[in-house]
């Protein structure tokens, strides 16, 4: 297993991770625990971003941007028509 292996399934458990602390702050039924589950989201969301920058720096995580129209598109697909 490389080194790009290795990082691509950090980040995919770590996407995982923050799927899961967002379903936990959302179901919390007490200030505590919506607390904790949320202080742990902000973490592990920062911890997702510095992975994807470290394989971004060595190439191994590219995005395309997506043209100007399609974006557009979204933008009036999903505005508030109220």
């Amino acid at each position: 297993m490389d080194d790009k292996c290795i990082m691509e399934n950090i980040l995919l458990t770590t996407k995982g991770v923050i799927d899961l602390y967002m379903h936990g702050a959302i179901e919390s039924s007490t200030a505590n625990v919506h607390q904790a589950f949320s202080s742990a989201f902000d973490d592990t969301l920062s911890m997702q971003d510095s992975i994807y920058k470290q394989m971004a720096s060595k190439g191994w995580y590219q995005m395309e941007n997506a043209p100007q129209q399609q974006l557009q598109q979204t933008k009036q697909k999903y505005s508030p028509t109220c």
